[in-house]
């Protein structure tokens, strides 16, 4: 197993790595809509919030070698799935061609009353 860390997404904020990478895949933790560069939420729109999180992945990937090209799994964790249709054209605009297996849910609470997390797995 490789811990992965790059400063082009935000820090963990909490007792976690940014990514692992193992046998060949890569495993992001959960992104929220945390700016890398001042650690502040991004909650102006959903979709601005949703780019920040696709973002801190991508980030976290291409550091990696990797893309958004391999990624084969994405999971979304909505505050609000009134959200899904909003989210959903954003995240289309980082998947047109490419569209890897996803799941999408509502949850209760997002660390820092963020409105959504993000976290993928992505071939290495």
């Amino acid at each position: 197993m490789e811990v992965l860390h790059t400063d082009k997404a935000p820090a963990a904020v909490g007792p976690y790595s940014q990514a692992i990478k193992a046998n060949g895949m890569i495993f992001t933790s959960g992104q929220i809509p945390l700016c890398p560069a001042t650690g502040e939420l991004v909650t102006e729109t959903i979709e601005k919030a949703a780019e920040r999180s696709l973002e801190n992945n991508k980030a976290i990937l291409e550091n990696a070698g990797s893309s958004l090209d391999k990624v084969i799994k994405v999971a979304i964790f909505l505050a609000d799935i009134n959200d899904f249709a909003k989210v959903n054209e954003v995240y289309g605009r980082y998947f047109s061609d490419h569209k890897p297996a996803r799941s999408c849910v509502q949850v209760a609470a997002l660390p820092k009353g963020a409105p959504i997390e993000i976290e993928m797995i992505a071939l290495a």
